[in-house]
C-alpha cells in the first residue's frame, strides 16, 4: 500500500504569528500549534525568541534565526517586532513572504503608522489580519493589498473608511453581525 503525503506535509505549516513590543510583552500573537502547550511555555517561547533578537539589525529586512527546532523570521517596525515561526524542514522564503504579507496588511490597514499604540487600538483588525493569512496553521494569502481589503471588506459601515472606526463601532458591527446570523 502506498504512503501519500498529506497536504501539510508538502506545504510549510506556520507554527506561530508573534506581534510583540520593544519590550517583549504582547500585542498580538496566536498559535497555531501544539509545541507549547500552555500559556506559560507559549510567553517563555516569546521571551526567548525576543531576547536572542533584540541586537540584531532586522529593520531594513527580514532575518532568519533558528530556535528550538524552528526557523523564526523576523522583523522589527518601530516599537513593534513581526515575527512568523515554522518547523526546521519549512522553506525560508515561504516563510518569509508570510512574514512580509503581515508587514505590509499591518502597514497598510494602520496607514503606515505602525507603532505600539496604534496596532493596541486597531487590535480587532490585526487579528483579523492574521485570521487572513493563517488558518489553523495552513498559509491562506501573503499578499499585503489582498489581506487588508478582505480586513476591510469586514467592515460593514461602509460609509465610514476602516481607519476612522472607533474600537466600539468594530464591537457594534460584530455585534450586528452575530445578531443578524442568529435571527436568520
Amino acid at each position: 500500500m502506498a504512503h501519500f503525503a498529506s497536504s501539510r506535509d508538502l506545504c510549510p505549516t506556520i507554527k506561530n504569528i508573534l506581534l510583540l513590543d520593544s519590550e517583549g510583552k504582547r500585542i498580538a500573537v496566536k498559535y497555531f500549534s501544539d509545541d507549547w502547550p500552555t500559556n506559560g511555555a507559549k510567553l517563555a517561547f516569546e521571551k526567548s525568541v525576543f531576547t536572542r533578537t533584540l541586537k540584531t539589525n532586522a529593520r531594513t529586512e527580514a532575518e532568519i534565526a533558528m530556535f528550538e527546532n524552528n526557523i523564526v523570521i523576523y522583523k522589527f517596525v518601530q516599537d513593534v517586532h513581526f515575527f512568523v515561526t515554522g518547523g526546521d524542514n519549512d522553506n525560508e522564503l515561504v516563510l518569509a513572504s508570510v512574514l512580509q504579507g503581515f508587514c505590509e496588511a499591518v502597514a497598510l490597514i494602520l496607514r503606515n503608522n505602525v507603532d505600539k499604540n496604534e496596532a493596541l487600538e486597531n487590535l480587532d483588525l490585526i487579528l483579523l489580519c492574521i485570521d487572513e493569512i493563517v488558518d489553523g496553521g495552513m498559509i491562506l494569502e501573503t499578499d499585503a493589498a489582498t489581506i487588508a481589503g478582505k480586513v476591510a471588506s469586514h467592515n460593514v459601515d461602509a460609509g465610514a473608511p476602516l481607519s476612522e472606526q472607533t474600537l466600539t463601532q468594530a464591537f457594534a458591527t460584530a455585534r450586528e453581525h452575530l445578531t443578524r446570523s442568529l435571527l436568520t
